[in-house]
């Protein structure tokens, strides 16, 4: 009897291992969950990463099937993106994103993708009519939170990042920054949940906000809450954006007079390889304020872009820094510093998205896709529509074409040279 109950246990473990070897698809699965981390994702070029929001329409109430947002995936993929940011749990959109990547990972050993998911987070009647308190949190906060842990838990191979907060701390976000205490107080939760087993053990944990808000800024940002925050943070997510400085603070913007007799083609070059240096400036003004309190951890850009459509501040009667040409440059130029450096620069964004600025078609926040919302590829990726890489693929049920139909000569008609230097200043 005991001899044939030996047998039978080895047979059924038998069984089991030739079932393992028969299925490399789940032995793949088991060796990405134990070997792919954020250590290991973070500024290597090998991954590239973007912010993603798959959203058609105007409102957000019009969430994308899941079968678009695969079309969304396979696309990036393509590209060579394989690492997404998303930005709120509240609604389905991003559960969504990590089912679709999971079940296009079952359906194809060589797919890989990941995301650094988002956690909004609010001050108290952020968003309403009521009188807003910036010092005290929205109660919605927690929700969000345990909704983050949960997709975290059960998504463990996809998440590899947790972002608490979007621009949630610059005092600009009128209209729902918190004080830094709100972001310490989650990124210290979620560590210790990390700490206790109850989150994966090797998922980093951040929050993503302006440059200025961790430090590389005013003075007013130097506070005590900042200093333990970055303690506490697994790495930096900083915001940098020439594109809407190109407004703010445009002395970098304006062509000088050193360069007034260029062709009109070299003073645009020139302008988007100062914007280049400008984030570089704001990417080192935050190093130098977190080795300044003793601190030496990686920093990664969590948002950088340029729209190509803007009738306001950027557009013809602003700072004329808006069009593809413009775009494409500087996401060529961007990419070539964060890779070279060892930087992850989370390209805003993937596709044009018109719920941003839902009343005003033409406002810049609707155009910062590299695609556009029917599948146009931008002047920045034409050259992956020659090489072939969206043969197949979709969006909308279109196929992958270029913005001008690929005429160049078309789209340099709506590019505009920035202004002098002295003009900008003679108008501020």
């Amino acid at each position: 009897m005991k001899l044939k109950t030996n047998i039978i246990c080895i047979a059924i473990v038998s069984i089991i291992m030739c079932a393992c070897n028969q299925n490399p698809k789940s032995k793949k699965h088991m060796q990405t969950a134990k070997q792919v981390t954020a250590k290991d994702i973070l500024g290597n070029p090998n991954y590239l990463a973007i912010s993603y929001g798959g959203y058609r329409k105007k409102s957000r109430d019009s969430q994308p099937t899941l079968e678009e947002l695969k079309d969304d995936m396979k696309l990036l993929s393509a590209m060579g993106v394989k690492v997404l940011r998303t930005y709120n749990v509240q609604l389905p959109h991003a559960s969504n994103i990590l089912k679709a990547i999971t079940e296009l990972k079952e359906d194809d050993d060589n797919f890989e993708m990941y995301v650094m998911l988002g956690a909004w987070i609010d001050c108290l009647n952020a968003w309403t009519d009521q009188p807003i308190d910036h010092d005290v949190e929205s109660p919605n906060n927690t929700a969000e939170i345990e909704r983050v842990v949960a997709l975290a838990n059960q998504y463990p191979d996809v998440v590899k990042v947790l972002a608490v907060g979007n621009e949630a701390m610059v005092k600009w976000a009128e209209s729902y920054y918190v004080q830094p205490s709100v972001i310490l107080k989650w990124v210290t939760y979620l560590q210790e949940l990390k700490e206790n087993g109850k989150l994966p053990k090797d998922i980093w944990i951040t929050s993503s906000d302006d440059f200025a808000s961790w430090g590389g800024g005013e003075e007013q940002y130097h506070v005590e809450d900042l200093e333990k925050l970055i303690k506490a943070v697994d790495y930096i997510s900083m915001h940098s954006y020439p594109y809407h400085n190109s407004h703010y603070n445009p002395e970098f913007w304006g062509v000088p007079e050193a360069e007034n007799d260029l062709s009109d083609i070299d003073k645009i070059d020139a302008a988007i390889k100062r914007a280049i240096q400008f984030s570089k400036r704001q990417y080192d003004s935050v190093t130098n304020y977190m080795k300044s309190i003793g601190v030496n951890k990686p920093i990664h850009i969590g948002e950088t872009g340029w729209a190509t459509v803007s009738k306001g501040f950027y557009g013809p009667n602003g700072s004329k820094a808006t069009d593809e040409y413009k775009q494409g440059l500087y996401y060529k130029l961007m990419r070539e510093w964060t890779n070279s450096a060892g930087i992850s620069c989370f390209y805003f964004e993937a596709f044009n998205e018109q719920w941003k600025d839902a009343q005003h078609p033409n406002g810049s926040e609707n155009h910062f896709g590299l695609f556009t919302i029917d599948g146009k590829a931008k002047y920045p990726i034409w050259d992956l529509v020659d090489t072939n890489v969206f043969d197949g693929l979709t969006r909308n049920g279109n196929p992958i074409s270029k913005t001008y139909n690929g005429d160049k000569a078309a789209l340099m008609k709506d590019v505009l040279v920035p202004p002098a230097l002295n003009e900008i200043m003679a108008n501020r």
